[in-house]
């Protein structure tokens, strides 16, 4: 049975999204426009089978008392319109590879196996604030094709049933970013910048996590339903039926 968002995952979720309203918030953002983040390809490794946890803590699969390997990071943000607008009632998704360079897809394995305590994908609906909250790994690269990916997030945005964006996150300064081909996409210089994200330190942690935020900028005004329901839910993948997509 799919495991639902807990009273502690809630606390979690506030403990972290006050850090990173502290730790990241710039004096008078939202004076102007907002820089829209960029859409991205989703890749070929959306999950083609869901896992049966699918909440936004992505180290610890339903009970098990075995986390995942690697830097446990807090992921928080906020999913806002170009004007500041908060979006509530969205569901924000994540998918990526574990610490052994693996997707969840059934093609997503590769030489080195998996790390079965990943949860490889989740899921966490927007507040009021339009704020979500993530427990994951920092990312890793891996190989694609004849080269390689620089270690990202993959993140959709799903409101009412439909998928309103499909981006990616990126570690800022990793060395691998200026010759990853699907970053130098982006053509904006201003865009690009919006997905580079700092991995930072958490103050006074034992366990070396890692805090991280993603604001989500949508090039749309936010809309949601008269009564703040969200009807519908996840958005269909972009490559929707298809069985064998393009490796990206």
């Amino acid at each position: 049975m799919q495991r639902q968002s807990t009273s502690a995952g809630r606390r979690d979720f506030l403990k972290w999204s006050s850090f990173s309203l502290a730790a990241f918030t710039t004096p008078g953002l939202m004076a102007e426009e907002l820089i829209r983040t960029p859409s991205m390809t989703e890749g070929p490794f959306y999950p083609d089978k869901m896992p049966l946890d699918t909440d936004n803590d992505l180290l610890v699969i339903n009970d098990s008392i075995t986390p995942a390997v690697g830097e446990i990071t807090h992921l928080t943000g906020k999913v806002l319109d170009s004007k500041g607008n908060p979006l509530r009632n969205a569901f924000v998704e994540i998918w990526q590879v574990d610490n052994k360079a693996s997707y969840i897809h059934t093609r997503g394995e590769n030489k080195e196996g998996r790390d079965g305590n990943f949860q490889g994908y989740g899921r966490f609906l927007t507040d009021s604030q339009g704020k979500y909250y993530f427990r994951t790994i920092k990312p890793v690269p891996y190989r694609a094709g004849r080269g390689f990916r620089t270690p990202h997030i993959h993140v959709a945005v799903s409101q009412n049933g439909h998928r309103i964006l499909t981006t990616q996150l990126l570690v800022k300064g990793h060395e691998m970013n200026a010759e990853d081909g699907v970053y130098r996409q982006i053509r904006d210089p201003r865009q690009r910048e919006t997905i580079l994200v700092d991995f930072k330190p958490l103050p006074d942690s034992k366990l070396g996590e890692l805090a991280a935020n993603f604001d989500i900028i949508l090039g749309k005004t936010a809309e949601e339903n008269p009564d703040g329901t969200i009807k519908g839910g996840i958005g269909k993948s972009e490559f929707g039926s298809r069985q064998r997509p393009p490796r990206r």
